[in-house]
């Protein structure tokens, strides 16, 4: 068949050939055994469901060999013969150019160059899931090449309930992924529900199809590293940033260190995650002996070098030995998936990486005893250069959490038993973005054409410098970084499958790009693009040890605005919308929204985005002024001497002498 007539013939009434597993490809480590026999039955007759009875007798001991082998059901015979990857849209079968853009960002979440462990429809974070099974991918991708624009696709954790009657201004496709009832959220219960088959963990931009590969985190890298020395008031020339992780997204760390200007070192334990990242230019260098990556690194500083350096190892080695050779470090953070601990986030140091993987599926207590006793050593490590004056931030990825959990020396007497470091949102990105109203605006040019972004880079950096000459000097100096940000984008080679963009923007500025594109778009000078964003933003997503940990009202473990954002993104012109129990820090810790919009040039697209961006961003910004930080108060009087028609409810400040 060809790539057009499989997609538009779904799951077919004959079976494919089996599938070979490819050691080749980056798998997911196998995921604990947590089912009772009963509900390893339930598993199985729930992933039967997906086929016709005559196909049962032969799937039954395929799917069955899976779950045992695996801890779940991927239905590895039902990939498809076709090469994932963003085509151009016209590529596409379809009546609806809306689906076929969908369609598109979602063989980008699941391009072999994008995706984590892209046979098991993973996209990051060790457990970001775009599907659960293959069924579900071709049930979707078929739904969507039968969608019109009078007809809303409904998702639930990454099964296709069905196409429904709407209408054109709704979306048309409505996202969940892991919403659980509360006490139906920890950790364990996404693994058994995960390997039931009735929910999944979508991470952020996984399940909602707007990841654009580690390019979204590399510009929020930036933006927080040149802040983070801006903090300790020195050039990041010369200076140290100290990291680990570098699959999925956490490969942004080294290329973000070195648009900063810095020398990195980021430690991973993956030697197909290491590889990957230096064959595709995102890290320098690769070192495997912390002895030669201490003299390296030492060289680097004195020569105030930019570099980036992968260690082919556990980054609490790092840690350590630089204590030992005191080897300053000016930055310091933790990009592992701590999110997800026990099955494959975060590595033990002083086992190997297969040594560890056999103890995480089978003894996997004693595999969670290793993970905090490195926890432990991890922290007591970086305690030695906080004494220093390295400056320690937790980049959202719930390792002050967890080694909070784990007994680790991370809280401050002083702090009222708080942690001993920040997270970046309440130093950096907090008070500096999300309260003004910047945050990570993308868009993806659906034509697949390089000359396309050139184009759409141009027309942002024009808006912006715009912009700029008439902001108030309170934001000129995040207007000034993403400039330099848009300007410099396609020389550091950024683009990883889609021809994609981001840049963090206000609610004006996503506005008048968008509308930008729009008008070039109608003028012929342009193909129709995609707009989204991260849910790691102003107003998408309730987290309190990320996101929303700068609301010090008492108001940040309620998860409202991340309903209020996606429920309002819904009736003012989304094309698709999303909303999850996860995210970056981890099942049950975090509630986030997102969304996606396609602009094709016509009114009603101009229509949509001005009603929509509009509340996108200035939803959160409410909530943030209502929580009394002031920036977001001067933010939010700005948009209301801007737009008469907002009215936002402010607070009252109290003398503090009253106390």
């Amino acid at each position: 068949m060809t790539f057009k007539e499989e997609i538009v013939a779904g799951i077919t009434d004959n079976l494919p050939a089996p599938k070979p597993y490819d050691p080749t490809v980056n798998h997911a480590p196998k995921r604990k055994e947590i089912l009772a026999e009963n509900e390893k039955e339930l598993a199985l007759r729930n992933a039967l469901r997906y086929f016709k009875p005559k196909h049962h007798a032969t799937l039954l001991p395929e799917f069955k060999e899976e779950l045992e082998k695996f801890g779940r059901i991927y239905m590895y015979r039902f990939m498809p013969e076709h090469k994932i990857y963003a085509r151009p849209i016209d590529q596409y079968p379809g009546k609806c150019e809306q689906a076929k853009a969908i369609m598109l960002m979602i063989q980008n979440n699941l391009d072999h160059a994008v995706a984590q462990h892209p046979h098991e429809l993973i996209t990051y974070g060790g457990n970001g899931a775009v599907f659960q099974n293959w069924a579900q991918y071709r049930l979707v991708m078929q739904y969507l090449s039968e969608m019109t624009e009078e007809q809303t696709l409904v998702m639930y954790s990454g099964h296709p309930l069905g196409l429904f009657p709407s209408h054109k201004d709704a979306p048309r496709v409505v996202v969940t992924n892991g919403m659980m009832i509360p006490n139906y959220s920890q950790p364990d219960d996404w693994e058994k529900f995960n390997a039931l088959g009735v929910t999944q963990y979508g991470q952020m931009t996984a399940g909602s199809y707007m990841y654009i590969g580690p390019q979204g985190i590399v510009h929020g890298t930036t933006i927080t590293v040149l802040n983070g020395f801006r903090k300790i008031k020195k050039s990041p020339k010369g200076g140290l940033f100290v990291t680990s992780g570098l699959g999925g997204m956490s490969g942004a760390q080294p290329k973000a260190g070195n648009i900063a200007g810095c020398v990195t070192v980021c430690g991973e334990v993956n030697k197909k995650a290491t590889h990957t990242r230096h064959s595709q230019g995102w890290v320098d260098e690769v070192i495997s002996d912390v002895r030669l990556l201490a003299k390296r690194v030492s060289q680097a500083v004195e020569n105030k070098e930019t570099v980036s350096i992968a260690y082919d190892g556990n980054i609490v080695d790092v840690w350590e030995h630089f204590a030992e050779e005191d080897i300053k470090i000016d930055l310091g953070s933790d990009q592992t998936s701590l999110h997800n601990p026990w099955a494959g986030g975060y590595y033990p140091a002083g086992m190997s990486y297969e040594e560890a993987n056999d103890m995480m599926a089978n003894n996997p207590s004693l595999f969670k005893e290793k993970v905090q006793e490195s926890l432990r050593r991890h922290t007591a490590a970086i305690n030695k250069h906080t004494a220093k004056g390295t400056y320690f931030f937790d980049y959202g990825n719930a390792f002050l959490l967890e080694a909070s959990r784990a007994g680790a020396d991370i809280l401050s007497e002083e702090k009222n038993r708080e942690f001993k470091y920040p997270s970046y949102v309440q130093d950096i990105m907090g008070p500096m973005c999300f309260d003004y109203g910047f945050g990570p605006f993308r868009w993806v040019c659906a034509s697949g054409n390089t000359e396309d972004l050139a184009k759409t880079d141009a027309i942002a950096t024009k808006v912006l410098e715009d912009l700029m000459k008439n902001s108030p000097e309170e934001i000129k100096q995040q207007m000034a970084d993403n400039i330099q940000w848009i300007k410099g984008a396609q020389e550091n080679k950024l683009v990883v499958g889609s021809q994609a963009r981001i840049l963090y923007a206000d609610a004006e500025g996503r506005i008048k790009i968008a509308a930008a594109f729009n008008k070039a778009i109608s003028e012929g000078k342009l193909g129709s693009v995609i707009l989204g964003r991260d849910h790691h933003d102003v107003s998408g997503t309730d987290s309190p040890y990320r996101e929303t940990s700068n609301i010090y009202d008492g108001s940040r473990f309620t998860a409202d605005m991340a309903i209020h954002n996606v429920i309002g993104d819904s009736f003012r012109g989304a094309t698709w919308v999303s909303i999850h129990n996860g995210g970056g820090v981890g099942w049950g810790e975090v509630i986030n929204g997102g969304f996606g919009m396609v602009l094709d040039g016509s009114k009603d697209a101009q229509r949509r985005l001005e009603s929509m961006l509009f509340w996108d961003v200035n939803n959160g910004i409410a909530r943030r002024s209502w929580a009394r930080n002031n920036e977001a108060v001067f933010a939010i009087k700005r948009a209301m001497e801007n737009n008469p028609s907002l009215k936002v409810t402010l607070p009252n400040f109290v003398d503090d002498s009253l106390f």
